[in-house]
């Protein structure tokens, strides 16, 4: 298996791919039409594009990016779900200037609360065991376990919903075809059918390996204040995000046995997170693709033998 380089999330009732530096949005409309976004995206890096080569410090910049331009996408896809109006250019100024500063608030409270749930009260539960518990190290298991728990439980949760079980079904579809390109299969509704629905680059995978680092990290890092060892976790969050990202990265193009164990807890946890599309579904997921990615080359380039090159060669 060898990586394409593609990324992407779903958004309401469609999917976002990401390559390189474009992205497209392709949503199935109430209508039953595919409407479809292409743009460029400006790294927050801006012109210190040297950041994103860098290793350890490139994962925080993408982590950050990938925060970013999903809320973008899932605000431009949930404008499908309202009644359109017809706006004058000085109120659709007005809107996108309005949802450029919703999207920030969002973002913040949205980070400010994942702390607070994620990392202060599984430690804060931890710590209640001080007197039963008082290896510091079994207790930093402890967290992490609990933390995983809550991840894990959270996930289930939203899971039970109807709007987050399609959201689901679309990030199936998109994992799907990402695995059968990069399988060597052309990129078909039959072939994506058939397609895994997990996939070892995910940003599911990647929360996952935030918090088995945050364990091992946390191994290293040792005071008696309580204050201070709330700011630790938030302030080592970067260093965390930054390896995992490696790790993401290197699970994303490789089959060494290793790498496809330390791949399973993520895989085992997509199960909550994706579901099985339907074909309407992975149409959008393809018209995704193909608005950002060659895939006819990209598999003639890296399976010049397979189905694809074959294909081809009866079209001649």
């Amino acid at each position: 298996m060898k990586s394409s380089n593609i990324g992407g999330q779903a958004v309401l009732e469609g999917v976002m791919m990401k390559h390189k530096d474009r992205y497209a949005v392709a949503v199935r409309k109430p209508d039953g039409e595919i409407e479809i976004d292409r743009e460029d995206y400006r790294s927050i890096v801006g012109n210190y594009h040297s950041l994103l080569k860098i290793p350890f410090v490139r994962g925080i910049f993408q982590f950050i990016d990938s925060m970013v331009l999903g809320m973008r996408t899932l605000t431009w896809s949930a404008g499908f779900e309202e009644e359109e109006d017809i706006l004058t250019e000085q109120e659709a100024g007005k809107k996108e200037r309005a949802d450029r500063i919703m999207n920030g608030i969002v973002m913040v409270v949205s980070f400010v609360l994942a702390i607070a749930i994620f990392m202060v009260l599984p430690y804060g539960i931890s710590n209640l065991f001080r007197k039963v518990i008082p290896s510091y190290l079994v207790r930093i298991i402890l967290e992490g376990v609990i933390r995983i728990a809550i991840f894990v439980a959270y996930i289930w949760l939203i899971s039970r919903m109807e709007d987050i079980r399609r959201l689901y079904q679309y990030h199936g579809a998109e994992h799907k075809c990402i695995n059968c390109i990069e399988h060597g299969l052309p990129l078909t509704v039959e072939n994506v059918r058939v397609s895994s629905k997990e996939h070892k680059r995910c940003g599911t995978s990647f929360l996952m390996f935030v918090m088995i680092v945050g364990i091992v990290l946390l191994f290293f890092v040792k005071t008696e204040s309580h204050i201070l060892r709330v700011v630790i976790r938030i302030a080592l969050l970067p260093i965390i995000a930054g390896i995992s990202y490696e790790i993401i990265r290197v699970a994303g193009s490789s089959d060494h046995p290793v790498v496809n164990f330390l791949s399973k807890p993520g895989l085992m946890l997509q199960r909550l997170t994706t579901k099985e599309p339907d074909d309407s579904m992975i149409e959008v997921a393809i018209a995704s693709v193909e608005a950002v990615f060659d895939w006819r080359a990209y598999l003639m380039e890296n399976f010049p033998s397979g189905p694809a090159d074959q294909e081809e060669k009866e079209k001649v």
